[in-house]
């Protein structure tokens, strides 16, 4: 049995898992996430990852809803991921702090 966060891997999230760790350059990341994605999609993923980055700079919630154009809500959600979730938020600012 699937774990609660885990529910939504299936053999079709396996697969576009695999095809992601294989992406090889930010070109061909573009390329492909261009495709696979809605221009609104990609919009509200570079939004979130904004958001995640505001967080770690200890921005306050209402400079970042201010700056990013967004609610104090959706920010909150965003944080509970950062601190409570599965580690992926926290895992690429640490893998982007040492690069």
């Amino acid at each position: 049995m699937a774990l609660p966060n885990e529910d939504w891997k299936t053999e079709d999230a396996d697969a576009l898992l695999d095809a992601i760790v294989t992406l090889e350059s930010r070109e061909e990341a573009s390329l492909f996430l261009r495709d696979l994605c809605t221009r609104r999609e990609l919009e509200e993923m570079s939004q979130r990852w904004r958001i995640v980055r505001l967080l770690n700079q200890g921005i306050p919630y209402r400079e970042i809803a201010a700056d990013v154009g967004t609610s104090t809500a959706t920010i909150t959600r965003i944080n509970q991921w950062l601190h409570h979730g599965m580690g992926g938020y926290s895992a690429m600012l640490d893998k982007h702090a040492a690069g």
